[in-house]
């Protein structure tokens, strides 16, 4: 019999990283929220922030999120991410640099919703300006999406939050749109869709089809112990279907799908919902429904219990995946590691990537990184596509690291030559 020869197993494919921050106190200072753009010049921003106790004492301004401080940077990169130049601090969390009209700007929130501009390519900028008033803002830096002369993007209101449980039953993402060419630190140039909560999407009669949810739900804190937050969605991108042939495609351009991280204690799955556009420019959001005349609520999505981030690149027509790679969700939480965080549905150490041409049918591309160990975390992870390659900011720790939730890092990868992984 011949033998069959098995090519090498799989190598992470961009394990060497620049490290763009470190913690000055990796038990106090915690680095959070990267993400990542490639400016029309070859510049490459990068936004970030800091929480922990220590951020108090550390100069610059400072956002307070419900008693918890923090605080944004910028930096810049002139040679495809082998230096960095910090540039500027900012008042507010959970930021994305994006541009319009020639001007980039980020946006993020402290409670409310915050933007700043810079008309330099991130040398300097404006002072923060408040897009709402009312509220309780908040959502990881997901995708930008660009259709019809606009930007869209979501962000997440929190309809209750008293502060005694995780709120993701009562996240509501909300697609916002402005035109390219307004200015965007004016609150009138943005509309806002209806708001749909989780705890409205998901009645629990209908959750258990699949065991959703996978844990028992605990609808407070309790000191000591591992937890299931009442199920949830949250940290949500825009995708939009333009291939005529797939189910939810709209030949008028008027819908645009969000894809969410669900929160079910499970893995390997996305929650989703669809925005509709109307005549008059108001949106609406509703759940999808499939050809069966049955809601969907969640769809596959490897790493969709984590915070991934996707990309939709016109040159392959494939939409590109950046998520947690789970392994060991099975594993009874009492027997896991004493490092790794929280419920068994938390790994948050190895950073995968995926293409689809649909959204639903995802095909492995790479195993872009991995920590050395379930401490050492590579996760909420941002990405840009710069040419033929692509980069990706990560939220991650080393062995001094507090714990994987927490870490002391955010490092810049790049996978070259990506659209070469595509089969």
């Amino acid at each position: 019999m011949a033998q069959t020869i098995f090519p090498n197993p799989v190598r992470p494919a961009a394990d060497d990283y620049v490290t763009v921050y470190e913690s000055p106190d990796p038990q106090n200072v915690y680095a959070y929220s990267p993400a990542v753009i490639a400016l029309p010049s070859g510049r490459l921003v990068l936004t970030m922030d800091i929480g922990g106790k220590g951020v108090a004492d550390l100069p610059g301004p400072k956002g307070s999120r419900h008693g918890y401080i923090a605080q944004g940077k910028i930096y810049v990169s002139d040679d495809k991410g082998r230096t960095w130049k910090h540039t500027h601090d900012f008042p507010f969390l959970h930021a994305r640099p994006f541009v319009a009209g020639g001007t980039l700007y980020v946006l993020g929130h402290c409670v409310q919703m915050m933007i700043i501009r810079s008309e330099d390519g991130g040398e300097t900028w404006s002072e923060p300006s408040l897009l709402t008033t009312e509220g309780d803002w908040h959502q990881a830096p997901c995708n930008v999406h660009y259709a019809n002369g606009n930007v869209y993007l979501v962000m997440e209101n929190i309809r209750e939050n008293d502060l005694t449980v995780w709120p993701v039953s009562q996240m509501e993402p909300v697609l916002m749109r402005a035109r390219t060419d307004a200015d965007l630190t004016d609150p009138a140039s943005w509309t806002y869709a209806s708001r749909l909560s989780a705890i409205e999407a998901f009645p629990s009669s209908g959750l258990d089809y699949f065991g959703v949810p996978f844990f028992t739900e605990t609808p407070y804190y309790e000191k000591g112990q591992l937890h299931c937050a009442l199920v949830g969605w949250l940290e949500t991108n825009v995708v939009q279907f333009t291939d005529p042939d797939h189910y939810w495609h709209d030949p008028a351009g008027k819908t645009f799908h969000l894809w969410a991280r669900a929160h079910t204690g499970g893995t390997g799955y996305a929650a989703i919902a669809k925005v509709v556009e109307h005549e008059d420019g108001s949106m609406t959001t509703q759940l999808e429904t499939t050809p069966s005349g049955k809601k969907a609520v969640f769809v596959p999505c490897p790493g969709g219990q984590m915070k991934f981030h996707i990309l939709y690149d016109e040159e392959t027509k494939l939409y590109w995946l950046l998520s947690s790679q789970s392994t060991d969700s099975m594993t009874r939480k009492e027997r896991l590691p004493k490092e790794r965080f929280d419920l068994p549905n938390n790994e948050r150490h190895r950073l995968q990537l995926h293409f689809s041409k649909n959204c639903i049918d995802w095909c492995f591309a790479a195993l872009v990184t991995a920590g050395a160990s379930p401490k050492q975390s590579r996760h909420y992870a941002s990405m840009a596509i710069d040419g033929d390659d692509l980069h990706i900011a990560s939220r991650s720790g080393d062995a001094r690291a507090r714990d994987a939730h927490n870490g002391n890092l955010i490092t810049f990868h790049t996978v070259r030559n990506f659209r070469s992984l595509v089969y």
